[in-house]
């Protein structure tokens, strides 16, 4: 076994359900390896995880067999249901439960699920421990020792778990903060927050239009949510509404809408709420974290007003490591995970969305006005299917043709060439101030990847 991970990604496990590596016999294995691992790095007492999932036809199956995995080695289970990712997280924090799981493919299709994991601190387990249950799962040759009779875990339903996360969300806006009067269109991707999500709006008070609340097992993400929002600025524009919150399958991030029906994105969002905390003196050092994604607009907005961004990878996880490892509290991305590290561990779409509504409150404007804060830079973004990986540093062509745009751009623009973290892609990012020159360059350097390694 090498030092690489053959089993996670970059968001956990990911891939087509019922076929390797995310299959019930490999999801079985990963649950004993993870019980196996916390075992042994435990202390006294019998260790105990929570389980969460999103509303794909195949959560069931996973969820049993990684709830029996679990189990057969003598690790108790808390079954929280149908919940979104951050909502696991805060409940294996706070419950406390020595580690999380959520069963969920995220912005994937209904087709694809996957497994992502948290520690009890509430953050994202940490790689050298992934590392460990996967050097368990992929070691076929060894049979782990199981516990018989009292030995064997114990699963019970977490019949709270909905109102622990509720209570939470609630805590994101001030105490005297209320919604009333904010008609919001919520759009849930018939995913893990249909029900927690149109609820805490309005139980806040604000006026809430619900869309993509009838999950069917199928319909998640399907022309819907974070990265469809056409329904939702359609129904912003027919309901008069203020605010368009759109959330992925399994609520970790969220694309807004202003009252225009325009989309207002991650770093558009992060730009507004730094605005905020530097007038109230609550962004620490004054910087934000976010990915070599974002757009270079929000790093000139934070320099206007003596603050700085910090580039990460590209992954939610690599700028929350950013934030902790520098002392900072607010982050993201322009995929809109945003991380407010005062109210979660991890991206929050919900609690974000409740931060911009409480913002339009306090300030009195319309969030069309509250994105002025900063100008997006033209910026195209291509994604290609190739039929094979190769070393994009390594491929003459490839690498000709990057160097060309970036000494044409210059300080003006940035390149950006890389493999998706959780999709069999190469992503090409191009950002300059002509719009059309930079669409012209980011297709220019696809169809050159493209030829080089073949279309998938």
């Amino acid at each position: 076994m090498t030092t690489t991970q053959q089993l996670f990604g970059t968001d956990g496990v990911r891939g087509l359900a019922n076929v390797e590596p995310v299959t019930p016999e490999t999801v079985l294995r990963l649950g004993q390896a993870l019980a196996q691992v916390l075992a042994q790095r435990s202390g006294a007492g019998r260790p105990c995880i929570v389980i969460g999932r999103d509303t794909r036809r195949s959560g069931d199956m996973l969820e049993a067999a990684l709830v029996a995995g679990v189990t057969s080695m003598g690790v108790d289970v808390w079954i929280a249901g149908v919940l979104p990712t951050p909502a696991i997280a805060l409940l294996t924090r706070d419950l406390p439960a020595d580690a999380g799981v959520v069963v969920s493919a995220s912005h994937n299709f209904f087709q694809d699920n996957g497994i992502k994991l948290f520690a009890t601190t509430g953050f994202k387990l940490p790689d050298d421990v992934e590392l460990a249950i996967e050097a368990v799962v992929l070691d076929r040759g060894s049979a782990p020792q199981r516990p018989t009779g009292a030995g064997v875990g114990r699963a019970t339903s977490l019949h709270d778990a909905a109102e622990r996360y509720l209570e939470h969300l609630r805590r994101v806006l001030p105490t005297a903060v209320r919604l009333d009067g904010l008609r919001v269109v919520l759009d849930c991707a018939h995913g893990a927050a249909y029900r927690v999500g149109p609820e805490v709006f309005g139980a806040l008070g604000a006026d809430v239009v619900a869309i993509g609340v009838e999950p069917d097992g199928t319909n998640i993400n399907a022309d819907c949510g974070a990265l469809h929002p056409q329904q939702l600025q359609a129904a912003v524009r027919a309901r008069r509404a203020q605010l368009g919150v759109a959330l992925d399958g399994d609520a970790d991030r969220l694309i807004l809408v202003d009252e225009a029906g325009e989309v207002v994105d991650g770093d558009e969002l992060l730009a507004m709420f730094a605005s905020d905390m530097l007038e109230h003196g609550t962004l620490r050092e004054a910087t934000v974290v976010a990915t070599v994604m974002s757009n270079l607009g929000l790093e000139i907005a934070l320099r206007a007003r003596s603050a700085r961004l910090v580039r990460t990878a590209v992954g939610d996880r690599y700028v929350v490591e950013a934030m902790q490892h520098g002392g900072y509290n607010l982050g993201g991305e322009q995929s809109g995970h945003l991380i407010l590290l005062d109210h979660g561990t991890t991206g929050d779409g919900l609690a974000a969305a409740l931060r911009a509504a409480s913002l339009m409150k306090a300030r009195q404007r319309p969030l069309g006005e509250l994105k002025r804060v900063m100008t997006k830079l033209p910026q195209v973004l291509v994604n290609i299917r190739v039929a094979r990986r190769g070393d994009l540093d390594t491929l003459p062509a490839v690498r000709e043709v990057v160097e060309h745009v970036r000494a044409t751009l210059k300080a003006q623009g940035r390149v950006l060439v890389r493999y998706s973290g959780t999709e069999p892609l190469v992503r090409v990012m191009v950002e300059g101030e002509d719009a059309t020159q930079v669409d012209v360059y980011a297709r220019q350097i696809a169809a050159t990847i493209q030829q080089a390694l073949g279309r998938a």
